[in-house]
């Protein structure tokens, strides 16, 4: 989904290189994830159960709430 990657890559491309070894684990095992599960939890629709998902979309959301990433968040 388009709307993912707007979120996604910027992270990937600004954050991910300052993440630990179990954040950057978390972040791969997220994009593994069903893309309508992503848009659920990346539009803060819901939140993942599982406690590292959480942290990691958490960190992802408030990226792109600070640094204007997430200025199409209502697509």
């Amino acid at each position: 989904m388009w709307e993912l990657d707007l979120l996604l890559l910027p992270f990937l491309e600004h954050r991910y290189d300052e993440l630990g070894d179990e954040d950057k684990a978390s972040y791969r095992e997220l994009i593994t994830e069903e893309d309508q599960d992503l848009f659920i939890w990346l539009m803060r629709r819901e939140w993942p159960e599982d406690a590292r998902r959480r942290r990691i979309v958490q960190m992802i959301v408030e990226y792109a709430e600070s640094s204007g990433h997430g200025h199409n968040r209502g697509l």
